[in-house]
């Protein structure tokens, strides 16, 4: 399968200011596939080391950290001469031994001739345990779920991939209906890359309902894996509360929902633990639609979503026939699985920070708000052809932005301050 990401590990390869990197990401997104990818394509030797339940090799990483003998214990490890200028050095599962990110910063100051990428799942999770991180030593990077582009690539239809990714949405138009099917597959299947492999290869609902099933039992065993005993029960009450949250009109997370007289400081750990793992993303609401949105932010009010759109449905048990039978997709559910793909794609093909508003009253709510070229810009998501929006009517009227973008399946226009994009191109949105 193809993952976009390659390109950027390319650019980090030949980076005059190149430091060891960060590759982060949710557990089953792809990420050792991905490092041994780029090393069996880029590099004439790969190095890999997983320290997942390996002792030894963590001991290689205690005491005095010299990195000559780091790089003999480790060349003995892999039973391979590392060589600068054409071994990849992977370090993998990294979480399970924190002793290699004080090397990492010794390698960016006393060998950066080593190209070295670490990655590991709950990473995020680790660096809350009073650990020392490199700041300014490393580069970092984030896997996401597979995205739709990618998607198409892997059933065979990167003509259809490159089109959307060219920007061209004129000629992407004529094969609209074509697009929104395969859109409404890549909403039951999903992101995750053993989904996308198996429908690519067999095209069988059930067996893909199974496989994110089990995608979404191995996330609840790393809950009692890792976290404290008296936190398990609130983990799964957000986690299992997502569907939930999404489906109401106004999305913000409402504690009440999820247990009756609950507050926002009794979830604080578990919602951050899932953000820190990589299974939940956390959109924050600005008080006001300022720049920069960031120094605007409402700590007390976010929305939830899920790591995919697939296991979204699967949480929420949605059928196949719910999804892709006459465009039950965009009608069910509310929008909340049009409002997950459009934050995925935005998090996995460009470089914005999400965020929303909402009124103080509530009376209305805009989606999204992202930043770009010295303006914010609201991003307003529908999940059908019919586009009438109080919200972004109020919106605009209050603090009329430059202009808007709007997600629909309608195809691309411009109508007045309006930019219209098709679900199926929210990864073309820089182009556009």
């Amino acid at each position: 399968m193809e993952r976009f990401k390659i390109e950027a590990l390319k650019e980090w390869k030949i980076s005059p200011q190149r430091k060891p990197l960060i590759l982060y990401g949710a557990r089953q997104v792809g990420k050792t596939w991905l490092l041994k990818e780029f090393g069996r394509t880029c590099y004439k030797k790969v190095a890999y080391f997983s320290f997942y339940n390996n002792p030894r090799l963590c001991s290689v990483f205690e005491g005095g950290l010299n990195i000559d003998r780091i790089v003999t214990s480790l060349s003995i490890e892999a039973d391979l001469e590392i060589t600068a200028e054409d071994t990849l050095i992977i370090f993998d599962e990294i979480q399970n031994c924190l002793n290699v990110l004080h090397a990492l910063k010794y390698f960016n100051e006393d060998a950066n001739q080593y190209h070295i990428i670490a990655a590991g799942s709950l990473l995020g999770v680790a660096l809350h345990e009073d650990v020392s991180y490199p700041v300014g030593k490393v580069d970092t990077m984030t896997l996401y779920p597979m995205n739709f582009c990618e998607f198409l690539c892997a059933i065979g239809k990167n003509r259809m991939s490159q089109l959307i990714r060219s920007g061209d949405l004129l000629t992407a138009s004529v094969f609209s209906d074509e697009l929104i099917f395969h859109l409404k597959n890549y909403m039951y299947v999903g992101g995750m890359p053993e989904a996308v492999k198996y429908f690519a290869e067999h095209k069988n609902y059930k067996d893909i309902r199974n496989i994110q099933n089990e995608i979404i039992h191995q996330y609840a065993g790393d809950f009692g894996k890792h976290i404290p005993s008296k936190d398990i029960p609130r983990v799964h009450m957000v986690w299992n509360g997502i569907p939930m949250q999404l489906a109401k009109e106004n999305k913000k997370f409402f504690f009440g929902k999820i247990k009756k007289g609950a507050r926002s400081s009794e979830f604080e750990t578990a919602i951050q633990w899932l953000t820190d793992a990589g299974l939940i993303y956390k959109v924050n609401k600005v008080s006001v639609p300022h720049l920069p949105l960031k120094a605007y932010i409402d700590l007390a009010a976010y929305k939830l979503f899920m790591l995919d759109v697939g296991l979204l449905g699967a949480l929420s048990d949605l059928d196949a026939k719910e999804i892709l039978e006459d465009n039950a997709i965009f009608s069910e559910f509310k929008g909340a699985l049009a409002e997950q793909f459009v934050l995925e794609e935005l998090l996995s093909n460009t470089d914005f920070t999400p965020y929303y508003y909402a009124s103080d009253n509530a009376t209305y709510e805009q989606d999204f708000l992202i930043q770009k070229d010295g303006a914010v810009i609201p991003v307003e998501v529908k999940a059908s052809s019919n586009i009438h929006s109080p919200s972004l009517k109020a919106y605009t009227e209050k603090f009329a932005p430059e202009y808007a973008v709007r997600f629909s399946t309608l195809n691309y226009k411009r109508q007045d301050k309006i930019v219209n994009i098709p679900l199926y191109a929210v990864g073309a949105i820089n182009s556009v």
